[in-house]
């Protein structure tokens, strides 16, 4: 199974429909009337008018077949929607990508890491840290990134994802205290990333596959959430070195094609700083490397 063939204006269309079913008419200063209403959050004229725009414009834009909104068009209805500064953004991304002629799907992205990369990710021991694509393949490790995940060793190289082990892998939930959350920003960044790209193959290939396999990836994906990146504090109830909280940071690698270092860090003389240390001396040898792969 996989996501269906985009035209340009599909997926702006698709956010649009998203956002609207889920914003109630009371918080958009709207009183409504008696009765049951039948339409989920607001009616597509409400929107329209909140907007200021025409309800037979809107109608087609949430339809794909108004592809070139205006920037003020796509900021109206930003605040009509009441998004905040990333849905804002991504509704501007797929204004100005529903307004290209479509080329067909871009190929998936080089795999290749970096020599110096591996060596920046040995620099950061005992911090645990990894290198993945933008479709969260794990391409490369120290010992303590692969091992932080516990299980994901056991899959074969070129299986080896973020999202697919928070959805599929029988460990994931024991792992992370938070799995919801962790999931919800998880499909977050795969909406926010095929919204712009959705043809790529990386993305269609792992997309559909998630959308077969987990019911709970499907509930979520329906839903449209989009949410910018921001460095957190990651808690894991690890089985070889307990209950362990580190602060996280991602950081994109410059010239490469989506690229990003993921990296755990904990504050010397801490039990978490400990716990890091731990795991990083008890990884196995092998984990440790580059993932090969097409």
């Amino acid at each position: 199974m996989a996501p269906d063939r985009h035209s340009s204006g599909d997926e702006l269309a698709r956010f649009l429909r998203a956002r609207r079913t889920r914003t109630s008419p009371r918080s958009a200063g709207l009183t409504p009337g008696p009765g049951v209403r039948r339409t989920p959050g607001l009616r597509r004229e409400e929107l329209a008018t909140l907007a200021g725009i025409s309800i037979d414009y809107y109608t087609r834009m949430e339809r794909g077949k108004e592809t070139r909104p205006s920037p003020a068009v796509v900021d109206a209805l930003a605040r009509a929607l009441q998004l905040d500064d990333a849905e804002h953004q991504h509704l501007r991304d797929l204004a100005v990508r529903a307004a290209r002629p479509h080329s067909g799907p871009t190929p998936a992205p080089s795999r290749t890491v970096r020599p110096h990369v591996e060596l920046l990710l040995e620099s950061l021991r005992p911090g645990p840290a990894y290198v993945v694509s933008r479709s969260m393949d794990v391409l490369a490790y120290n010992p303590g990134g692969l091992a932080l995940y516990a299980g994901l060793e056991d899959w074969p190289a070129t299986q080896r994802n973020l999202g697919r082990y928070l959805f599929l892998h029988p460990a994931a939930r024991e792992l992370l205290p938070d799995w919801d959350n962790q999931i919800r920003h998880c499909v977050s960044r795969l909406r926010a990333l095929a919204g712009i790209d959705p043809d790529a193959p990386d993305l269609t290939r792992l997309v559909g596959e998630l959308l077969l396999k987990s019911p709970d990836f499907a509930g979520l994906w329906e839903r449209y959430e989009v949410t910018g990146r921001k460095a957190a504090t990651k808690t894991f109830q690890h089985p070889e070195v307990g209950r362990i909280t580190l602060a996280f940071q991602g950081m994109a690698l410059e010239g490469t094609p989506g690229q990003r270092v993921g990296v755990y860090t904990a504050q010397p003389g801490t039990p978490d700083h400990d716990a890091m240390l731990l795991l990083d001396l008890t990884a196995t040898p092998r984990a440790a490397g580059v993932t090969q792969g097409p």
